[in-house]
């Protein structure tokens, strides 16, 4: 912890906006997202060179989601045993070399290993570094969770635009190459300022396992109906557009552009709202926004209209799940890395495989009426909105 930090909370008064705790791990949201946007312009060139068939491919992505569920919750029992500081420098220091494997792999099992690995890391990193997220939280007495989702977003689109670039420039193996050099120097510069954990003695001699309460498991639930909407956009709206209300191709890549443009806006806006109306009801409005916007694409008469509605939608669920993810960090009498590793694993599981069974959906209906049916999903999380009270951190401490 700084000095400016500590002698803040000696003081019993806010830290500075913007610590070195908080430029740490914001710098690892960005870092984490730009692996996450180069990954996307390196995927034509990982088919091609291992001559995988689009159902192969299909697999592969499976993988990715796999690798994700199984190390998340062994990242959260680490938390819950070392601490956050150590097990996000850890999980990041591993998870930077996968990218390098990525583009060496020179067959199917090395490809599906190293896919396993990516997926994996980067959800062991997303959570430690979540977890680290509610500590400074804590420290500052303000929320900092949506900026840090924010700070991810701009390192994607950072990620994806520039990816196709450098490889067209360097080539694949120059870009891994040069991604992983950067990145490493940024950890560097990042590891002394990452915020180390406060002393939880109750929670270090506490048995880690599955908790046994409802509470996380809500606050999961509602992560995960948070994300299935958000995934669903990603991933169908473009062709809901072009397929379903004329869209040309260009207008079409729209759909979740409107929506990831007010998403990022809204995530670096988010925190000082919910300081300044409390995330009961930041999320509660944020939640109406988000069903008004589904509900107006779904039934858009054209993609104009369906593009507004998108756009309403990436406002509303911007901030959900950031306040889902410091609620879990924050409830009372539950190891942290525990309690986060159910919400993150819950949520992430919405966005990696409802996606393909909202495809086999509309495929005997429409998009129009998935779009207008995800709503249900929504009014669940509003229904249980009043849990998001433990993503409060200005009157803890």
């Amino acid at each position: 912890m700084s000095t400016q930090e500590t002698a803040a909370n000696a003081a019993g008064t806010r830290t500075p906006y913007f610590p070195a705790s908080r430029t740490a791990v914001s710098g690892l949201f960005l870092l984490n997202g730009i692996f996450m946007g180069a990954w996307a312009p390196k995927i034509p060139e990982f088919a091609s060179r291992l001559s995988l068939s689009e159902s192969q491919l299909g697999l592969m992505i499976v993988c990715f989601g796999i690798g994700s569920l199984v190390l998340m919750p062994i990242a959260g029992v680490l938390i819950a045993h070392f601490g956050t500081s150590r097990a996000l420098k850890a999980s990041t220091l591993i998870f930077l070399p996968t990218m390098l494997l990525l583009s060496l792999a020179p067959n199917i099992w090395s490809g599906a290993t190293a896919i396993f690995l990516f997926g994996g890391l980067t959800g062991a990193m997303d959570i430690s570094m979540n977890a680290n997220a509610v500590e400074v939280e804590k420290s500052m007495r303000r929320a900092i969770m949506s900026s840090c989702h924010a700070f991810w977003s701009l390192g994607a689109f950072l990620g994806a635009t520039t990816g196709g670039f450098l490889i067209e420039t360097i080539g694949v193996i120059g870009h891994a190459a040069l991604l992983t050099v950067l990145a490493l120097i940024g950890l560097a510069a990042l590891w002394s300022s990452v915020l180390p954990d406060k002393s939880h003695p109750a929670e270090t001699r506490q048995k880690v396992r599955l908790p046994l309460s409802p509470l996380p498991w809500l606050i999961g639930i509602m992560a995960l109906f948070s994300m299935i909407p958000e995934g669903s956009i990603l991933d169908w709206g473009a062709l809901y557009m072009r397929d379903e209300l004329g869209a040309t191709l260009a207008l079409s890549g729209f759909a979740f552009g409107a929506f990831s443009a007010t998403m990022a806006v809204m995530r670096f806006a988010g925190d000082h709202v919910r300081d300044r109306f409390g995330a009961v009801k930041t999320l509660r409005v944020s939640t109406v926004l988000a069903i008004i916007g589904m509900v107006l694409a779904g039934f858009a008469p054209n993609a104009y209209v369906a593009m507004v509605g998108f756009a309403i939608c990436g406002i509303g669920i911007s901030n959900m799940v950031p306040i889902a993810f410091s609620a879990a960090g924050n409830l009372p009498g539950f190891a942290q890395g525990v309690a986060l590793s159910v919400t993150t694993v819950m949520g992430y599981s919405g966005a990696l495989f409802a996606p393909s069974s909202i495809g086999f959906i509309a495929e005997h209906t429409s998009f129009a009426w998935v779009f207008s049916v995800l709503p249900l999903l929504l009014l669940v999380v509003l229904l249980l909105s009043k849990h998001a009270v433990h993503a409060d951190v200005r009157q803890k401490h």
